[in-house]
């Protein structure tokens, strides 16, 4: 089994639990889904930098094939506005939580609830 289909299959897996989770009606899983699903970007832009072994990761002197740096800058990027989003989506969550007294996504709380 090649690397590439194994990444390809951690990034399917991650799209569709976080899609899966998404789609759910509370706003827990909601953020969760979110989360995995920034994390499957993550991983796919990473993966474009090409999946190679024992090259450098920059340009040095005498190496004519080398590592892209620019996936790696992307996915730190990436990193660090997923967890300001994710920070602000929980707080989001939280204060929705606190409003209603229900963290269903519509604001209805279900049958066994008491709201």
């Amino acid at each position: 089994m090649s690397l590439e289909l194994l990444v390809a299959s951690a990034i399917a897996v991650l799209v569709a639990a976080g899609l899966y989770l998404a789609l759910r009606g509370r706003t827990f899983q909601l953020v969760l889904g979110l989360t995995l699903v920034s994390y499957a970007v993550n991983l796919f832009l990473f993966a474009t930098g090409r999946l190679v072994v024992e090259r450098p990761p920059l340009w040095a002197k005498g190496v004519t094939d080398h590592a892209d740096p620019l996936p790696q800058a992307l996915v730190l990027t990436a990193i660090v506005i997923s967890f300001a989003m994710t920070a602000l989506t929980v707080i989001l969550s939280l204060r929705g939580f606190l409003e209603i007294g229900s963290d269903q996504v519509d604001g209805l709380a279900e049958p066994g609830e008491g709201a």
